[in-house]
Order: C-alpha cells, then sequence, then structure tokens
C-alpha cells in the first residue's frame, strides 16, 4: 500500500533510552511531507499526460489506417481515370483529327472566295478614294476664296473702329459691320464665283458640299 502525506504525518515512533531528537524527526518528516506531495501532484500530472497521450496515438492510429485504405482507393481509382482518358484521348484525337481537315478544306474554299471578294473591294475603293480626292481638292479651292473674303472683311476699316480706344461704340454700328460679315461685298462674292468656276474648270467631278457655313467672330466688347 502506498503511503500518503497523512499517512507519514500521523506516523507516531515510540521512544527509548538515548533515541533521536523528536523536533529533528519531525522537522525532516515534514520536509519529506513537502516533497512527497510534490512528487504525488507531478506523478498525476503525468499520468493525465500519458493517459491524453496515449488517447492521441490511438485516435492517429485509427487516422493513418483511415488514410492508407483511402490512398488505396484513390490508387485504384486513378488507375481507372487514367486508363478511360487514355481510351478517350484517343478517339478524341481521332475526331479532332478528321474536324481538322474538315476545317482546313472549308477554310481554304473560303479563303479564295474571300479574297476574290476582296480584290474586287480594293479596286472598287481605289475608284472611291480617287474620286474623293478630287472633290476635297474642289472644296479645298472654294473653302479658301470663302476665309479669304471674311478675313478682307474682318480686316476692313469698320472693324478697326470697333476695337480703337475712342468713344463709345452703338449697337447700330456693331450690327452694321457683323451684318458686312454676313453678307460680303458683291466683288467678294464675285471673286468667290470666279475662283470656284475656276475650280470646277480644274476638276470636273461635283463636290460633295456646295453650301458652306459662315462662321461669325464677334470682337471682344471689353478691350
Amino acid at each position: 500500500m502506498v503511503l500518503s502525506p497523512q499517512d507519514i504525518h500521523n506516523k507516531e515512533f515510540s521512544t527509548k533510552l538515548r533515541g533521536y531528537n523528536i523536533d529533528e524527526v519531525n522537522d525532516f518528516l515534514d520536509q519529506i511531507i513537502k516533497d512527497y506531495q510534490i512528487i504525488l501532484e507531478e506523478n498525476k500530472d503525468l499520468r493525465s499526460q500519458l493517459s491524453e497521450s496515449k488517447d492521441k496515438l490511438s485516435y492517429f492510429n485509427d487516422l493513418k489506417d483511415s488514410l492508407n485504405q483511402s490512398i488505396l482507393v484513390a490508387q485504384e481509382a486513378a488507375d481507372k481515370v487514367k486508363s478511360n482518358s487514355k481510351k478517350e484521348a484517343e478517339i478524341t484525337n481521332r475526331e479532332a483529327q478528321k474536324k481538322a481537315d474538315d476545317i482546313v478544306k472549308t477554310a481554304d474554299e473560303k479563303s479564295t472566295q474571300i479574297l476574290e471578294e476582296a480584290s474586287k473591294r480594293a479596286k472598287k475603293l481605289a475608284i472611291e478614294t480617287d474620286d474623293l480626292k478630287k472633290n476635297t481638292r474642289v472644296f479645298r479651292q472654294r473653302l479658301e476664296v470663302m476665309l479669304e473674303s471674311q478675313l478682307a472683311v474682318i480686316k476692313g476699316s469698320d472693324w478697326d473702329h470697333l476695337v480703337e480706344d475712342g468713344p463709345t461704340t452703338t449697337y447700330e454700328d456693331i450690327e452694321k459691320v457683323v451684318g458686312d460679315l454676313d453678307n460680303p461685298t458683291n466683288s467678294d462674292v464675285e471673286s468667290e464665283n470666279k475662283q470656284g468656276n475656276n475650280a470646277d474648270a480644274v476638276e470636273s467631278t461635283p463636290t460633295t458640299d456646295d453650301k458652306l457655313q459662315t462662321v461669325v467672330i464677334y470682337p471682344d466688347s471689353q478691350k
């Protein structure tokens, strides 16, 4: 039977002549009781840890067996999948080769057709581009005539009178100058028509836009 700290504490010894010092024996027993109590507690903790370790070991052993079984099953399944995949890959490869041959044949036929159509469209586009260049040159010449006419009006003495320092310009003066910009002089119009006719003589192709919009630039009233 294992002694407990209480058994040691309650132990009584008989006395004899010239025996040990009772106080020293009791002090020593008290120290033994303390150490023994510590050892018992440590032993209890170790037993508890050992029990937990055994439970964990048992769990991991069961888990290891389960994993080994799962690995075997997975290996068998992988072998089957590999075999089936190989067969399916061979079938897919043959079908893909056949489809590729058909696609190449169809692509050759379509590419030939597309090249023929593209050649026709390129010829047509070249003709349309040449016509567009001619119309652009005519438009440019007419635009130059119109801009020169407008610039001549802007550089006139009436505009100088509006922006020069001096008496306040009336609304009627501004309206007159703007009206002159909207309606160029007859000589300017005749010059435009003359140069426009010359442009028509240079290029026989009619312009795509015979009407040009007049842009009116109003002077800054704060100047």
